[in-house]
């Protein structure tokens, strides 16, 4: 009877290595999952994810940085009380804390301190810590000629730091 338990346990035993063997080959040897390429959106390719069409991503620049703030539609879908800043770079509407049209917009120019505060607090703990990046604002590297800006520093850039948004 002893000689039957060993004799089983050892099957078990080769049985449970060639498993765990085999398990360690597919885990291995099989691609990482790809993942979503970050793209370069011109103002017209953003304005196309406004949240008008049901069934299409609805995206929203802050600081020239884009993300998928669909998950919120119930704030930024048609309808919804933030749709006027979706589609667009509205980062100084954000400052603002303004749905004026003509504070929907990158420029950034005469905030004050404690917009300028505000921006920061918004883009970090709300954006960045709830919806995921899928691109930046062409505008942001490109001068506007859609030529590259050699001189475009990330570190230089105001309110902008390159190692918080990876």
């Amino acid at each position: 009877m002893a000689g039957g338990r060993r004799l089983a346990a050892a099957l078990l035993g080769a049985l449970l290595g060639a498993l765990l063997s085999a398990a360690q080959r597919e885990l291995r040897f099989r691609p990482a999952p790809a993942e979503a390429p970050v793209r370069l959106f011109t103002e017209p390719e953003l304005a196309r994810y406004a949240g008008q069409q049901e069934g299409q991503p609805i995206y929203l620049a802050v600081k020239g940085v884009v993300f998928d703030v669909t998950s919120g539609k119930e704030f930024y879908g048609k309808g919804a009380p933030y749709n006027a800043l979706v589609g667009k770079d509205s980062t100084r509407g954000v400052a603002k804390m303004s749905l004026d049209p003509a504070d929907l917009t990158h420029d950034i120019t005469g905030l004050t301190e404690e917009e300028l505060k505000s921006l920061d607090d918004i883009f970090n703990n709300v954006y960045k810590a709830k919806y995921p990046i899928v691109g930046y604002t062409s505008r942001r590297i490109l001068n506007e000629d859609g030529s590259p800006n050699l001189d475009f520093k990330p570190e230089d850039q105001p309110h902008f730091s390159i190692k918080d948004e990876f």
